[in-house]
């Protein structure tokens, strides 16, 4: 049984909350380049461009890409044999408030969401997710979300009578409804499966595979290719000023369901997608 004290987990969270903020990942970069290379409507291509330039001025600076920093989402895979000594939740709490304060990133989270809505001050509480894995190793990654994309978010209890078509057709429209408010080219996960809230937080994770990596499983890959043709064809485009690229990626996650379901949930990224992970 491998120790590892809670502190490892804050300084970790601490430093990706900067690193995810202020630098996209190379997946990321890599997709926005390819379309702006593809573009052809010179609006759109002037969009694409401009969006390269601010993510390497960000790099550059070390300043958030987006100014919206978000709500910090937590992923924890614990390995077995491990025992983290602390609170684990305080630890990742204590991380984002760090990362948050040293890195001079917008504090957007309320404490009560109807009545209230006080600013915390200090960005937390963390959205946290964990999941045990085989192993004596801890994996953190933060994911901020920011709410542009996060409020496009949608969710339907499809019928097994629905099936792909049904699927494709919740996707694309949702996508379409949402237009320029996501600030595309946006990435798109999507969540089929489980019960209701698994399906949301299949949507979620499914943000986190690097952008363009098919699903391992051919059929749900071909319809990944289907999602991301039938997305781009909508002409939305960058920042909605129409082009070819209105999405960078769809990436699907699954898994098991009831019999008499097909759950179905997409979240969004904008293309300021941002995520950052370390090994401890």
């Amino acid at each position: 049984m491998r120790i590892i004290k809670s502190q490892k987990i804050t300084e970790a969270v601490a430093r990706l909350c900067i690193r995810a903020n202020c630098r996209l990942s190379q997946d990321v970069k890599d997709c926005i380049q390819a379309c702006h290379a593809g573009e052809t409507w010179p609006i759109a291509k002037d969009t694409l461009g401009k969006i390269i330039e601010n993510y390497e001025l960000a790099a550059r600076a070390n300043v958030p890409v987006c100014q919206d920093t978000g709500v910090a989402c937590v992923f924890l895979e614990i390995g077995e044999d491990v025992h983290i000594s602390g609170r684990i939740a305080d630890a990742v709490d204590e991380g984002v408030r760090r990362g948050y304060g040293e890195g001079y990133l917008r504090k957007s989270v309320v404490s009560e969401p109807l009545f209230e809505r006080i600013n915390t001050k200090d960005n937390t509480p963390a959205f946290l997710y964990t999941e045990y894995v085989p192993g004596d190793q801890v994996t953190v990654t933060v994911a901020p979300k920011g709410f542009g994309s996060e409020n496009e978010s949608k969710l339907k209890m499809l019928l097994p009578s629905d099936g792909i078509d049904g699927v494709i057709k919740f996707v694309v429209e949702s996508v379409a409804g949402s237009g320029p408010n996501p600030c595309p080219p946006v990435l798109v996960g999507v969540g089929l499966g489980g019960t209701f809230d698994k399906a949301a937080l299949l949507a979620k994770k499914a943000l986190l595979r690097p952008a363009g990596q098919p699903n391992a499983d051919p059929r749900y890959a071909q319809l990944e290719t289907e999602l991301l043709e039938k997305i781009n064809a909508l002409g939305i485009g960058p920042q909605g000023y129409g082009g070819r690229a209105t999405a960078l990626a769809v990436a699907i996650e699954y898994t098991a369901t009831h019999i008499a379901g097909l759950p179905c949930a997409i979240n969004l990224n904008c293309h300021v997608a941002r995520h950052a992970s370390e090994v401890i």
